[in-house]
């Protein structure tokens, strides 16, 4: 049975090398990422991981990668038990990343593609069997303020107020019905998961907790923890 999820974002100024001058102001943020992923490691030292990238490339278990790509050469793996190196999309870098802090034995990764619709994403969460400890990356609207990084849009707010309550209220059909157009007009590369987790919790009752909600770089990231009832 499913006793804990963590939905978190993925920027990759959650690893402070990869943060450079922006490593305090990060520091909130980071901060409430290791304590939802400290939780999850109490529910289950094995997690499953969802995500989003384009095409779902399939990702090995235990596989290793690094972030040479985003600028500095720091390795991660997705299981102590560490597999060869390969090149991985940034959902399973930081599902490593984010498993070495918080001290889990493995990291499965499944990925579905940034487009796929509502129903699809229900299907695949509800596909996925009953593990104990999920983890759900995904960022909001990219549409936040004059210098986001996909130029400012009055809506984003709204989005992202709406997308916390949800999570405040765990609500998954909430989540499920969120318009896939309306969030890609935004950037909220978070949809696509976020509607993996609305068909993986639709059975239940759960208990929420935001730990952070807001929108330092443009960009809406939010932070909580879903406890089965």
């Amino acid at each position: 049975m499913i006793r804990r999820v963590a939905v978190l974002p993925q920027p990759p100024l959650l690893i402070p090398e990869l943060a450079a001058g922006a490593a305090d102001e990060c520091a909130e943020l980071r901060e409430a990422c290791l304590e939802a992923v400290r939780r999850l490691t109490s529910a289950s030292e094995d997690w499953l991981v969802i995500g989003a990238a384009a095409g779902a490339p399939e990702v090995p278990e235990h596989a290793s990668g690094s972030f040479r790509g985003f600028g500095v050469d720091l390795g991660v793996s997705l299981g102590r038990v560490t597999g060869p190196e390969t090149e991985l999309p940034l959902p399973a870098l930081v599902a490593g990343w984010l498993r070495e802090q918080g001290g889990a034995t493995s990291a499965r990764v499944r990925l579905v593609d940034p487009g796929t619709p509502p129903d699809q994403c229900e299907l695949f969460g509800r596909e996925l069997g009953e593990p104990v400890a999920v983890l759900v990356l995904g960022d909001g609207s990219s549409r936040h303020g004059p210098r986001s990084p996909g130029g400012e849009d009055e809506r984003a707010e709204f989005l992202d107020e709406r997308v916390r309550d949800a999570l405040a209220r765990a609500d998954a059909g909430w989540l499920a019905g969120l318009d896939p157009d309306f969030a890609a007009e935004l950037g909220a590369g978070g949809r696509a998961p976020w509607q993996v987790l609305a068909g993986l919790a639709a059975d239940g009752e759960w208990t929420a907790d935001v730990l952070y909600s807001a929108a330092p770089f443009g960009v809406g990231y939010h932070v909580a923890v879903w406890e089965h009832a």
